[in-house]
């Protein structure tokens, strides 16, 4: 990547600060992402549910599946689609780069 490109992306740490199965979130401007490492993947999902504005991350994961500690709803963190209710509408996915050992997203919407 190089540096004027690195410009609209925010560091989320490197490869070694989580691992499989662990998250972490970073702000955006003022859009919370939760990146995910599911199996050695990385999955970046906008952390608010689309029911009622709860943050997800903490929620259990379920195969690619996060639950809403709240209420239960489910989101694909792949593609940010609902696969449970109480939440019908989607949630952002974002892209996920890693250069050098550094990991990178941004809300590309």
């Amino acid at each position: 990547m190089n540096d004027g490109d690195m410009n609209d992306w925010i560091r989320v740490g490197t490869r070694s600060d989580f691992l499989p199965g662990e998250y972490k979130v970073v702000w955006d401007g003022d859009t919370p992402i939760a990146v995910y490492n599911i199996d050695g993947a990385l999955y970046a999902i906008e952390d608010t549910c689309t029911h009622d504005g709860g943050d997800l991350a903490g929620g259990e994961v379920f195969g690619f599946e996060v639950e809403c500690p709240r209420h239960g709803a489910r989101f694909d963190v792949r593609t940010g689609a609902v696969t449970k209710p109480p939440a019908y509408e989607p949630i952002a996915s974002f892209p996920v780069r890693e250069d050098d050992g550094a990991i990178w997203t941004r809300d590309d919407r």
